[in-house]
């Protein structure tokens, strides 16, 4: 197996001095708003410099690999912080110890899909950083959307489908064999579909418009996969 971000951030932490790990932080903090504002493609380094008031040659001091390599870095720091928030979400409303009662599974799925929802005003920086990845994926470095997905996307993903895959084994569910693909379902038909209408949160909705479509995605969503037992 491959390094994971995680090991490479120990990794980090092990071999650059305090002082250099703190500058290195705060020039991805300053460059994570010249991402978000100008993409991968337009942003210079020149732009990225000036944005963390220091010379492009203490850019390269601190990332040799230019670009590319604050990039990923930026793009790995956001979505783990995304990331430990979604999990934080999902933990504390479905706790796979204690299903929700039969009745209260509709109720638990929107107040789920509200917290993912949610985190797009509270990490405009990084969905800002995910539209442009989306919009310009092919200009990407392949090693860059790598480590993108190994830090928010894949384990969130895994721990939703746990999640449905816990739901079905206390009744709640039938996810027809398949909790992964009852898993996308459920984002696509929620939190997804808030994406696309706000453009990643750049436009937002009236938030009476975006609980109708929390609420109709759910709905949705037990329509396909309430278990016959779970009380609808």
């Amino acid at each position: 197996m491959g390094e994971t971000n995680e090991s490479r951030l120990e990794q980090a932490r092990r071999e650059v001095s305090p002082r250099k790990l703190e500058k290195q932080m705060a020039l991805a903090s300053a460059s994570c708003t010249v991402f978000g504002r100008e993409g991968y493609t337009r942003a210079s380094v020149d732009a990225l410099a000036a944005e963390a008031g220091v010379s492009t040659r203490t850019l390269y001091n601190h990332f040799p690999g230019g670009k590319a390599q604050l990039f990923r870095t930026v793009v790995t720091w956001t979505s783990s912080e995304v990331r430990d928030a979604q999990l934080a979400i999902l933990r504390s409303v479905l706790d796979p110890g204690r299903p929700p009662h039969p009745d209260d599974l509709e109720r638990d799925l929107v107040s789920l899909a509200r917290g993912f929802v949610g985190l797009m005003t509270d990490y405009p920086n990084h969905f800002a950083l995910v539209r442009h990845i989306h919009a310009e994926a092919d200009h990407v470095p392949p090693e860059v959307l790598r480590a993108w997905h190994e830090a928010g996307p894949e384990p969130v993903g895994r721990a939703v489908t746990e999640a449905m895959a816990h739901l079905a084994e206390a009744g709640l569910l039938d996810v027809h064999g398949d909790a992964a693909l009852a898993a996308g379902h459920f984002t696509a038909l929620t939190s997804h579909t808030i994406v696309q209408f706000t453009h990643y949160g750049v436009l937002p909705l009236p938030q009476e418009k975006t609980d109708r479509l929390i609420t109709g995605g759910v709905a949705a969503f037990l329509r396909a996969y309430a278990s016959s037992g779970a009380g609808r």
